[in-house]
């Protein structure tokens, strides 16, 4: 009304207002009137905002990969970056020019030009695996430029959501890593066949050191007994050669103690021993005697007659006759 208008600004919103080229009032967050036709209002979010961006880029093998992320940042010198970009509003509110879009612009192009220095050193491969390395590298050297900080802008975040190579690569690459996964596959059923061989074999050695352990100790046994039976052998034979020995020296004692008995009627004649010892008064033993004086005799002897009586005297029990 009349050229007077009110502006109420957001906790988030920088405000400066400008009357004849000096700046009357600003700070965050300012509500108050003015007088349109001589003043200028200028407002800049201090909101932090997330700035999509994507990309193409060449690794250092001159493959294409697409990066894909997002970067977040807020103002923190909004009289700096007033003092760059027209952030003029009208009325309304509504930013006078284009100029705020181009923030955005800037950044994603700051963003990409330390990317490309990354990944431009790198392989294809490298780069695929290097999400990680490249936030780090990239955000610590987004936070310390120049071009950022004369921006009045504070880099708070960088996110990699996506890195990917055109598509042929990616099926050259899908190809080789599905075949170094079958091959690695191969690899431990093979593994694990060797292992069962292995295990097998050791299985095999071990029933094999145990039938040989088995086999010694029996043979252990048998020369044990074989041993005890020797040494049984050894005693028994000790004790037939000392049997024998005593037997011999029986036999010698024996052989002695006859021949010291028969010495002293060794040159006597046979018949005197007979005569003493009784076996004269036995008419059978003399008839016998007689016999055998005429069997030594009988050249001298012409015939000789045994009656039939004479013999059964002879056989008769006493010498007498039935």
């Amino acid at each position: 009304m009349f050229g007077v208008n009110y502006v109420k600004a957001s906790p988030t919103t920088y405000v400066m207002h400008y009357k004849r080229g000096k700046v009357m009032r600003e700070g965050a967050g300012l509500s108050f009137f003015y007088f349109g036709p001589s003043s200028t209002l200028v407002m800049v979010s201090l909101a932090s905002r997330d700035l999509p961006f994507a990309f193409s880029e060449q690794s250092n093998d001159f493959q294409a990969l697409t990066v894909q992320g997002q970067l977040t940042f807020r103002v923190v010198q909004p009289t700096r970056l007033a003092a760059l970009l027209d952030h003029a509003v009208d009325s309304n509110g509504r930013y006078r020019g284009d100029d705020p879009d181009s923030l955005a612009e800037r950044l994603t192009a700051v963003t990409q030009v330390h990317i490309r220095a990354v990944v431009g050193q790198l392989p294809l491969r490298g780069a695929l695996r290097a999400g990680d390395t490249l936030v780090d590298q990239v955000l610590g050297t987004l936070q310390k430029s120049d071009v950022v900080q004369g921006l009045g802008v504070e880099v708070m975040g960088l996110s990699i959501s996506s890195l990917a190579p055109a598509p042929e690569m990616a099926r050259a690459l899908e190809a080789e890593a599905r075949e170094s996964l079958q091959r690695q596959s191969d690899e431990a059923i093979y593994a694990r066949r060797r292992a069962a061989v292995e295990q097998e074999r050791v299985i095999k050695e071990t029933e094999l050191n145990t039938e040989i352990a088995v086999e010694e100790k029996k043979r252990t046994i048998r020369e044990t007994q074989m041993a005890a039976d020797v040494s049984v052998e050894q005693q028994r034979g000790a004790l037939i050669d000392r049997r024998v020995e005593n037997e011999r020296k029986d036999a010698d004692s024996r052989a002695y103690a006859l021949e010291a008995t028969l010495k002293p009627v060794k040159d006597v004649d046979w018949r005197t021993l007979l005569a003493v010892g009784g076996g004269g008064n036995d008419p059978r033993m003399m008839i016998a005697l007689a016999f055998r004086e005429l069997a030594e005799n009988a050249q001298k002897i012409g015939s000789l007659n045994v009656t039939p009586d004479l013999l059964q005297a002879l056989l008769a029990p006493g010498g007498k006759k039935p």
